[in-house]
This record gives C-alpha cells, structure tokens and sequence, in this order.
C-alpha cells in the first residue's frame, strides 16, 4: 500500500520536470517608462509619488509575481527504483503486461506499427519496452498519440502507469529484473 504512494510521488516529481516554468512578470525595475518624478512631492494637491513605474499604477510593475524557474526537483534513486517496481507489479496483477518475442517493423510507417499492436490485440495507451529500441520502430509509432516507445533504461513509472497495456521482449524483461532487484 505504501508502495503506491511512491508511485505517486515519483510521477508527481516527473510532472514537475518536464513543466517549462518559462512565465515572468516585469518588476518595477523593468516596466517601461522614466525614473523622472511625475509631479512636485507639495502644493499640488495630488498624492505624492516618485516614478510611473510605481506598483500602485496601472502600468507599474508586478509585485511578488511568477519568475522564469525550473520545477525540478531529485528523488532517491531507491524511491525512484521501488515506484517503477510497484507500478510494474499493479500493472502485471491487472495482466496489462505482455511479453512478445519481438518488436520491430520493416519499415517506419505506421499502418505496420497500427498491425503489429493489432496482432498483440492492443487498443488505446499502449507502452512498448525493448532493450534496444529500433528507429524504424519509433518512426512508426511517431503518428500514434497513446503509444510510446521506451528503452529498458529508460522506463519510469509515469510510463507504466499511463498505459493501459504494455508489450515487452524477453531482453527488457532481463533487463528491469536486474536493475530492480537491487
């Protein structure tokens, strides 16, 4: 059970990586206009007030708001580790997990990646694990929107717990085994 929350944990921290984190506000220091006072500080009757730029002014700056920044943040490598392994074995309780003796097409189109998940009886989400993914493989899967070609080394448990089936070879199987049982 607790093993869940890890997997929640580690798809939440990759979530947070890949957000850009490009948005920003002007400060005061960087809105558009003169330092020069408006108006004199006595005798006019206004507010008294130093530059255009103020915050208080509909064209001053922001205060406290969003700056460009990275969302990123590490987790454990055993966290990391344990909430692959836990997603691998929700997913294989679910019998999600295929393992075919291949994966490959001829040539990068996607009518023989659509065929080659048709032959597996796959339909919607789909995550293909290999050790050694193919280029004519990735091309072909490149027009489908709910199917993912990963490597062994670079399955994460967002990737297992966003697809509903999931197709490995015999060699990712040996591969992950390995790397999960430390």
């Amino acid at each position: 059970r607790a093993d869940i929350g890890l997997v929640w944990e580690s798809v939440v921290q990759e979530n947070a990586a890949a957000r850009r984190g490009t948005h920003g506000t002007k400060t005061r220091g960087e809105v558009r206009g003169s330092g020069r006072k408006p108006w004199r500080q006595k005798g006019t009757g206004r507010a008294r007030v130093g530059e255009i730029r103020n915050p208080l002014w509909r064209t001053g700056g922001t205060v406290f708001g969003p700056r460009p920044r990275s969302y990123a943040y590490p987790l454990p490598k055993k966290v990391v580790r344990r909430a692959l392994r836990a997603a691998l074995v929700q997913k294989l309780r679910d019998g999600a997990v295929t393992v075919v003796d291949e994966l490959s097409v001829d040539e990068p189109k996607t009518s023989q990646a659509v065929e080659l998940l048709a032959r597996f009886d796959v339909a919607g989400r789909a995550l293909l694990v290999d050790t050694k993914s193919g280029e004519h493989l990735k091309r072909a899967v490149q027009n489908l929107s709910k199917v993912r070609v990963v490597d062994s080394n670079q399955v994460t448990a967002r990737d297992v717990a966003a697809a509903a089936r999931i197709l490995m070879t015999p060699a990712a199987v040996e591969h992950l085994e390995k790397v999960l049982a430390s």
